[in-house]
């Protein structure tokens, strides 16, 4: 098997077809396998897996039980040299797949590659990053991110000098859309399940750089994605106080900085 596709899904089944679709296109000329894993899965998603997408594996959790585990739960089961970690909120352009392996043949010391990714408006997404430092955490979820200290902190960390145009290697990329190789994954070991949300793609990322695997942003490859950040809604001190996801990342920020203290 030449290239396995995992798919994240968390109830969003409309999008979860367009993603399918876009992948038998792109995909056209390629040997691959898809491997969709559901959190919380609803019965009906199943039902028309099978009829509309029947050579798809599925795999079913009841529970939401982190995106970590997710993916995990489909690295275990595919049997591709390269493996595409997707979420089911992707739209991949009809080209993305065959550009990405085509670079990943060419570049033996990349372990993970991430395409760039477009609002529906053509508006590219920052979805690659610089470190996070610990007051980066406090400069972004609080008023502190508009003073100059903080603004200078968020321009470094969200990589404003960069115009995400050119092929570049990068600290750490948005887990929503990346390949790897396999032979970097059997040194790497797959996502930390220690953290639920958030921040496993940073630490993912991390370790492949400790293991010697460049982490390299590909704007050749490029996916629509239909992204809300369900972590900030009102802004502020409102979500600290209010909103959960907002206690999931910082949550999840505490258990990176130390487990890299």
């Amino acid at each position: 098997m030449f290239l396995s596709v995992i798919i994240t899904n968390y109830k969003t089944p409309d999008l979860l077809k367009l993603c399918l679709e876009s992948i038998k296109i792109a995909g056209a000329e390629l040997e691959y396998e898809i491997i969709i894993v559901d959190s919380e899965a609803e019965e009906e998603t199943g039902e028309w897996l099978k009829e509309d997408f029947s050579e798809a594996k599925l795999i079913s959790f009841k529970k939401n039980i982190g995106y970590a585990r997710l993916v995990n739960a489909g690295l275990a089961l595919a049997r591709g040299r390269y493996l595409l970690v997707l979420n089911a909120d992707l739209i991949v352009f009809p080209d993305a797949l065959r550009h990405m392996i085509d670079y990943l043949e060419a570049g033996l010391d990349v372990g993970l590659l991430g395409p760039q990714l477009l609002n529906f408006n053509g508006a590219v997404q920052e979805t690659c990053f610089r470190w996070y430092r610990p007051m980066t955490i406090f400069f972004r979820r609080t008023i502190l991110g508009k003073t100059g200290q903080g603004k200078k902190d968020l321009e470094r960390f969200t990589m404003k000098d960069f115009d995400r145009q050119s092929t570049r290697e990068v600290d750490w990329m948005l887990g929503a859309a990346l390949m790897l190789r396999r032979e970097a994954l059997k040194k790497v070991g797959p996502m930390d399940e220690r953290f639920f949300l958030y921040f496993e793609d940073v630490d993912w990322c991390r370790r492949f750089h400790q293991a010697g695997w460049r982490v390299v942003y590909f704007p050749k490859a490029k996916m629509h994605h239909y992204h809300g950040r369900v972590s900030k809604k009102s802004g502020g001190i409102k979500d600290i106080f209010l909103n959960k996801y907002t206690w999931i990342h910082l949550f999840s920020a505490f258990k990176y900085f130390w487990k890299y203290r």
